[in-house]
């Protein structure tokens, strides 16, 4: 195990990971904050977060194994979506479905990532080396509104936002079954499936706060057209809380979707993410975005509320 130790002389405040990534150039972002969850860094004896401001005097020490090479750069691929906004410091994407945000296990090209080091190469540059610009996910098969930070002002302040539940999503989604109530809380925990791994479950060993609000939008004779607010960010965070009251989103086929109405009347995942609002991270203006359902799943809606007429 080697010790690193480091003072901090500076006059204003930093971030503690922002401060080991000037520090150790060797590590990535990702690698540094990973280290830090997993209390690898002090500051003055005692356990940090990664968004820690360090102040003049604080003494950082960071305990690592032998350092090994880094994962490979990642190469630009010409991958398209459309902008719903741009200015220096931020993108608003509509990621559409099918699209995976960043590399991950089995997958190391055409990622939304891969797609936004093409398109601006400065990016790379930005967060960690492996999610640059990266501030939060859409699953592959969710479309809708992205956030993706250009500069570390806005890599660092999106983050704090995201951490201190300050940006605000809305979805929209088709689920199965009428409800009782048209507003409503969803308050389970959630965590890793117990027995499959790739899933996540309110039947866990490691439960974390999961909180969503929902709203009846319209209501059909088999399904239910819902407003989703996520309170917090948990991974498959509204499938699984819908799967769990017993209302799975259609089209989801992890979750339970296809075994009730079949794939053929619900070709994929209605889940899009319609409306995000934040704080400008530069200007510190709110502001707010909202991105229609892209053209497969209006068909879908329409189609329901045909049948009600018919």
């Amino acid at each position: 195990m080697i010790r690193e130790k480091f003072f901090f002389d500076g006059l204003e405040p930093i971030r503690l990971d922002l401060f080991l990534k000037n520090r150790l150039k060797p590590f990535s972002r990702s690698r540094i904050q990973k280290a830090i969850k997993e209390g690898q860094v002090k500051i003055n004896g005692h356990p940090a977060r990664a968004s820690q401001k360090l102040k003049p005097g604080d003494s950082v020490e960071f305990f690592y194994e032998e350092f090994s090479s880094e994962e490979p750069a990642l190469k630009p691929e010409r991958v398209d979506f459309e902008i719903i906004y741009e200015d220096e410091h931020i993108i608003i994407i509509n990621k559409p479905a099918g699209l995976v945000v960043h590399p991950g296990a089995g997958i190391s090209s055409g990622t939304l990532v891969h797609g936004l080091l093409f398109h601006f190469p400065g990016i790379s540059q930005v967060g960690s080396s492996m999610r640059p610009g990266i501030v939060h996910r859409l699953d592959k098969e969710t479309s809708g509104l992205l956030v993706v930070a250009k500069t570390e002002l806005a890599y660092h302040s999106l983050r704090e936002q995201f951490e201190d539940r300050l940006v605000k999503k809305t979805y929209l989604a088709l689920v199965y079954g009428r409800f009782k109530d048209k507003r409503g809380i969803i308050d389970l925990p959630i965590g890793r499936h117990i027995h499959q791994r790739e899933k996540f479950s309110v039947r866990t060993k490691k439960p974390r706060t999961a909180i969503t609000n929902f709203e009846v939008l319209q209501e059909f004779p088999e399904t239910t057209f819902l407003a989703l607010k996520p309170i917090t960010g948990r991974t498959h965070q509204l499938r699984v809380h819908l799967s769990a009251i017993g209302h799975p989103i259609v089209g989801d086929s992890r979750y339970g979707g296809p075994k009730r109405l079949g794939p053929k009347k619900y070709p994929r995942l209605f889940l899009h993410a319609w409306k995000l609002s934040l704080v400008h991270p530069q200007s510190q203006v709110k502001m707010e975005f909202e991105c229609p359902l892209p053209s497969d799943l209006q068909s879908v809606l329409d189609r329901e509320r045909a049948e009600i007429k018919s």
